[in-house]
């Protein structure tokens, strides 16, 4: 897949190719839903797919300190798009001047005479432009003009309506709403594999050892989307070796039984001795244990750490090591 940090890198002789457009935060199974129909165009029509995205988060340019919390980095984005079979992953820079483009110009500068589209493949609720002003049925009518077909496809959604209560439809938002609550199942299941945190391993108060349970400390990305204070079953994923996944049993939270006042994101990774110190790591969240609680003595705390990674151990399906 070819990656391209906005459209200056679009090679000479480019011909046309088949466009969707959006900020794909999440990768969800909505956008994986887009994404696929934006491929299977392309290759019946025997043009490259070009997936073409924006950074910054729009939100945070056009209403500053308005940043949602970022479901996927630009790196793992790209990573999780190439998975999908999609030709180009094209990042766009949102820009000040980009926001104030009225939608027309965006068309025509963007997705015409740079991209040449042949075809454009958004979700039914899609806006750009300038104010948002532009959806779906400008998109048409602007096609027919330029010579593209636009494609609005239907939101994606998990089950049916239940008496007052809608279907779920997968969004972003609805993704961080789950991750915000704590519910990395139903996280999980709107983004079609577990929420990703990634971070870099930095040194601790050292309590964790002291205790016999050390851990590594992730410092993570300045919106990352971090789930709400508990006690997490997780996969630990190490950059430099991808491909094998480490149970850890993870704490969110403040450490409330020695009166912590920071965040922070501390994993116990099952069977392993080893100093994660500086390593760029991923942790997979799996299943939620517990409330983060406030325990009167540490001895109360450790025995409550036994049970969390025996339960660990059982969700993950791994006996006893």
């Amino acid at each position: 897949m070819q990656r391209w940090r906005g459209l200056e890198d679009l090679p000479g002789g480019w011909g046309r190719c088949v466009v969707t457009i959006g900020v794909f935060d999440g990768v969800h199974r909505g956008h994986q839903a887009l994404i696929g129909k934006t491929v299977e165009i392309a290759r019946s029509r025997g043009l490259p797919s070009v997936v073409l995205t924006f950074d910054p988060h729009p939100s945070e340019v056009i209403r500053p300190g308005s940043h949602p919390a970022q479901l996927t980095t630009l790196r793992r984005k790209a990573e999780l798009v190439e998975e999908l079979g999609v030709d180009v992953f094209a990042v766009l820079p949102f820009t000040p001047e980009l926001m104030r483009v009225p939608a027309h110009e965006f068309v025509h500068e963007i997705l015409v005479d740079r991209l040449h589209a042949a075809a454009v493949v958004v979700g039914e609720n899609f806006t750009f432009g300038a104010k948002a002003a532009g959806n779906v049925a400008l998109l048409r009518e602007l096609g027919r003009r330029f010579g593209f077909v636009t494609y609005g496809a239907e939101l994606q959604g998990a089950g049916q309506a239940v008496g007052d209560k809608p279907e779920i439809t997968f969004s972003s938002t609805y993704v961080r709403a789950c991750i915000d609550a704590g519910d990395v199942e139903a996280a999980a299941e709107a983004l079609g594999r577990p929420h990703r945190l990634e971070g870099i391993v930095v040194r601790g108060d050292g309590r964790g050892h002291d205790l016999g349970y050390p851990t590594a400390n992730l410092s993570t990305p300045r919106f990352a989307a971090v789930p709400a204070d508990g006690v997490y079953c997780c996969w630990f994923v190490r950059a430099a070796d991808p491909g094998r996944r480490l149970p850890a049993a993870v704490s969110v939270g403040t450490n409330p039984t020695f009166s912590g006042r920071e965040r922070t994101v501390e994993a116990f990774v099952l069977d392993v001795d080893e100093d994660f110190y500086g390593q760029h790591v991923a942790l997979d969240f799996i299943d939620r244990l517990r409330d983060q609680i406030r325990f009167s003595t540490p001895e109360a705390l450790v025995e409550r750490i036994d049970d969390d990674v025996k339960r660990t151990r059982e969700i993950l399906g791994l006996t006893e090591g």
